[in-house]
């Protein structure tokens, strides 16, 4: 994990942190520094590994499935990337919000326990209620307005915005908003393409197994981290 998701500053003349590579210092003539886009880059990578296997069976993925039945795949990803960048933004915002509010310990260990939630939520699974149904079903002349308001009312309060807030918490805010938007569209993409393909669809209880032992790893870390045991 990678903190609040900020990297090392130094002070400038007269001026906040500067969000550049800073000189650290001289050593032998050659000049030591560090990449402060280390973290956002590191909070892509996890955003993305974490939210795609939460959409992986998740209610959103369904409907993208749904949608995807009557209208081109690429409207379809291009509706859910332009809604998850919305949710997300909010998301990341909120999430934010916390880490500052809140002392850092504290906010690991809750974060912590909110994966151990989604392992039971992933387990659990998703289906469309009928209200998801009836969107999904809906049909009109301008489609991504259409799709795109479908998965963001779908996406709110759902598993990966929720999970997408908890990174927020630990992680840099733009590479959690932007690896938690590829992930998702990269899960829904999957999702189309294979049944697509094959007319089926992913092997969905072994997914939601290894979904919820990777939330639970996560969660057992972030605790830990809280906790001051490792």
């Amino acid at each position: 994990m990678t903190g609040n998701g900020t990297g090392p500053t130094l002070p400038g003349k007269g001026s906040g942190p500067r969000p550049v590579i800073e000189t650290l210092g001289m050593a032998g003539g050659r000049r030591a520094r560090v990449d402060v886009a280390e973290p956002t880059v590191d909070a892509f990578l996890l955003s993305f590994g974490v939210i795609f296997l939460a959409e992986l069976g998740d209610k959103s993925q369904l409907m993208a499935l749904a949608f995807a039945s009557r209208y081109r795949a690429w409207i379809v990803l291009v509706a859910v990337t332009l809604a998850t960048l919305l949710v997300h933004a909010a998301s990341v915002l909120v999430g934010s919000l916390f880490a500052v509010a809140l002392p850092t310990s504290l906010i690991q260990v809750v974060a912590g326990i909110a994966f151990f939630v989604f392992a039971a939520w992933t387990l659990r699974g998703d289906e469309l209620g009928e209200e998801d149904e009836g969107r999904a079903a809906r049909s009109g002349r301008w489609a991504i307005v259409t799709i795109g308001t479908a998965f963001f009312l779908a996406e709110l309060g759902d598993k990966t915005m929720l999970a997408t807030i908890t990174l927020a918490t630990t992680e840099a805010p733009l590479g959690v908003w932007l690896g938690s938007t590829a992930g998702m569209v990269a899960a829904d993409a999957l999702a189309i393409g294979i049944g697509a393909l094959l007319g089926t669809r992913l092997p969905e209880r072994a997914i939601r197994i290894f979904a919820a032992v990777a939330f639970v790893v996560f969660g057992a870390i972030l605790v830990a981290e809280g906790l001051h045991i490792v």
